[in-house]
């Protein structure tokens, strides 16, 4: 075999130049794509669970309130809504703000809110009530 001249070496690069700065710019852009795809994750998670939080507190407070303003007689109305109110507060309690990997996080949030629906309609509420972003109190 006969050997290589430096003109050869030096056109393998220019042409292997191209492959390089592909791979090159690939572990570049991936890089930077993977810590700005984590940071807007992060944010995203947050902005989620503070709304979840927020209406999970909504839920509480109300159900709280709604405790103490029943009067606490023994008639079959009122004890019906007494533990309908129980059992809202009950699940809330249990519901699991610290473990963003639950896997029925959902399911768990979608029976609160069909539990505060049933109290709401026990005691004559509109249920459709939002937390208002603009401002700080409750629209019912």
């Amino acid at each position: 075999m006969a050997a290589r001249s430096p003109g050869s070496d030096m056109f393998d690069e220019i042409v292997m130049a191209d492959d390089r700065f592909h791979g090159e710019g690939y572990q570049e852009g991936y890089a930077e794509g993977s810590q700005a795809g984590a940071a807007e994750g992060r944010r995203c998670g947050a902005l989620h669970g503070a709304k979840i939080g927020s209406e999970i507190g909504s839920y509480l407070g109300f159900a709280l309130t709604w405790q103490c303003l029943l009067p606490k007689c023994t008639d079959e109305k009122n004890s019906k809504k007494i533990r309908a109110l129980d059992s809202l507060i009950g699940m809330i309690q249990k519901f699991p703000y610290e473990d963003p990997t639950y896997e029925k996080l959902q399911d768990d949030l979608e029976k609160i809110r069909g539990k505060f629906k049933q109290v709401c309609s026990m005691l004559n509420i509109r249920s459709d009530f939002r937390v208002s972003t603009e401002r700080p109190s409750l629209t019912f």
